[in-house]
């Protein structure tokens, strides 16, 4: 996915719109100004985010681009998940898990 876009202080949030290549999907995450750190929720290893990829070869891309950026699969606490995805661990500890097929 790539930065799509990005807003600071619209309203009293700040945000990032990340996206396919081809723009026709987005997911967008934002934050609002002044949140204190302790309000927000601890993560577990079981809040993910999940991508199903309904091709393999957009799933191998996917995977080589956040290894190429430096981001290192972790085990994935479900082993549902083990030998048809990667799960990556961002530095606050929120999952994503990147799944090669749709189910």
């Amino acid at each position: 996915m790539e930065i799509l876009g990005t807003f600071q202080g619209h309203r009293g949030y700040d945000g990032v719109m990340l996206g396919m290549p081809d723009k026709s999907v987005h997911l967008e995450f934002t934050s609002q100004e002044g949140q204190n750190q302790s309000d927000l929720p601890t993560p577990t290893k079981e809040h993910l985010l999940v991508l199903y990829f309904n091709q393999s070869d957009v799933y191998q891309n996917a995977v080589s681009g956040l290894l190429q950026m430096g981001c290192i699969p972790v085990a994935a606490e479900n082993p549902y998940w083990t030998g048809k995805s990667e799960t990556f661990e961002d530095p606050d500890g929120w999952r994503v898990v990147l799944f090669d097929g749709l189910f």
